[in-house]
């Protein structure tokens, strides 16, 4: 199994929130996660995100997990 922090899952969180015209802080607000944990994921340094987060986010930001999350 490869380390923690070489995994090759790319988050394009920041490029779909700049595709929208919002903030990570508007996002956080509209799916009731914190914005430290959205920043985690945007950087890429999220070890794991639940079903019901990714759904909430796909769902405030209209997309699909595979416009959020792919493999590099």
């Amino acid at each position: 199994m490869p380390p923690d922090d070489d995994h090759r899952i790319q988050v394009n969180l920041a490029r779909l929130l700049a595709e929208r015209d919002m903030t990570l802080a508007e996002l956080a607000r509209r799916i009731d996660v914190t914005v430290v944990n959205l920043s985690i994921l945007k950087n890429g340094r999220a070890k794991a995100i639940r079903f019901s987060t990714l759904t909430a986010i796909c769902d405030a930001l209209d997309c699909r997990p595979g416009d959020l999350l792919e493999i590099r």
